[in-house]
């Protein structure tokens, strides 16, 4: 009977991922994949941000999906941040799903320019423009003419073409930030008096492109996103508190994930050698509403970051997955080191 129940759930799940073809990728760790957020992410809290993402899902329903990212930003102008400064980030992706081998590979340039409203805070307004390329193996597909009126043949020919079928398209976003840091210049970041909070509000495909392998019109449709986190720092200790929340709104689809890391430092940069380095360890998790716990991990050396994530599936689905969803790992590299001894300078 649990057999049963379970196959009875697999092909309800292939149903729905058919339906839900043109939702976009998603990561656990959000906090890692910045400009997945919002394009005007880039360049507002480093000089110089590298991360790279990967992600798998699904392996005990089906062939697993998986995704592979890379974020760079940077600042701009710095000569000028006492009024404002401007920032541009580079995000590519691509994601594998299903035996049908459908890839979905995108390269997304952003733009953005960060006003500075006072002393620890700034708004930053950012557009992005991308190229997406397409692709599906026909061959690895089946398809209804392909039943012989009491099962499958794969030797009765589809009529569907058995070559990879390409589409190309553009892609058009924007959004807003803002975003504070309470850290100068003229301060001793040993005292633990950090306090970071960023909002903000970002729309994805503009221009609904055209997804359709045919002549259809099979729009993407418009991707709404609201997301927040914050650092907040116990004084006296070494301990900080980072809550953070996120939320999508795609079509008729939604995902509403929140909850955050408790991060204790371990070492910090030493004053005068250089020789120690900083370092914290955060743990904690995330509730990915009526579908998964996220048990997340975040190790920060210096510069360098790790992060470690794993969905465990409490959706109905559970019963199919024995609860495993998916695993997904994170590096990241920042300047100037957010250890150093003294302050770092501005926002």
């Amino acid at each position: 009977m649990k057999n049963k129940i379970r196959t009875i759930l697999y092909w309800i799940t292939l149903c729905v991922f058919a339906q839900v073809k043109a939702q976009d990728i998603h990561f656990s760790q959000f906090y890692m994949a910045p400009l997945q957020q919002n394009p005007a992410m880039a360049g507002y809290n480093h000089d110089y941000q590298a991360i790279v993402n990967y992600k798998t899902q699904w392996a005990s329903v089906a062939s697993p999906y998986t995704t592979m990212a890379g974020n760079f930003a940077m600042r701009l102008g710095k000569k000028k941040a006492n009024k404002g400064f401007w920032g541009a980030g580079l995000n590519v992706f691509s994601d594998k799903a299903g035996d049908g081998q459908l890839n979905t590979t995108q390269a997304n340039l952003s733009v953005v320019y960060h006003v500075r409203l006072s002393r620890y805070s700034t708004l930053g307004t950012g557009l992005q423009a991308g190229f997406v390329q397409r692709s599906i193996n026909a061959s690895a597909l089946q398809w209804g003419s392909q039943y012989n009126g009491s099962k499958y043949d794969p030797t009765i020919v589809s009529g569907e073409g058995s070559s990879i079928i390409l589409k190309t398209c553009y892609d058009f976003g924007g959004g807003l930030l803002y975003n504070y840091n309470n850290t100068s210049g003229e301060k001793n970041v040993t005292d633990n008096h950090d306090l970071k909070a960023n909002f903000g509000v970002s729309a994805f495909h503009v221009n609904t492109p055209n997804y359709s392998f045919y002549d259809t019109n099979d729009k993407l449709k418009m991707k709404y996103v609201a997301h927040g986190s914050a650092l907040i720092s116990k004084k006296n200790s070494n301990v900080a508190y980072n809550p953070g929340f996120m939320y999508y709104r795609q079509g008729n689809l939604q995902e509403i994930l929140a909850g955050g890391l408790i991060r204790y430092k371990l070492n910090q940069d030493s004053k005068y050698t250089g020789l120690q380095k900083g370092a914290a360890l955060s743990i904690g998790g995330y509730a990915r509403a009526k579908d998964a716990f996220i048990a997340t991990m975040l190790f920060e050396y210096s510069s360098y970051a790790i992060g470690f994530s794993y969905d465990v599936n409490t959706s109905p689905l559970r019963v199919a997955s024995n609860m495993r969803g998916g695993f997904e790992i994170s590096l990241r590299f920042v300047n100037p080191n957010p250890f150093l001894y003294k302050g770092r300078g501005r926002l």
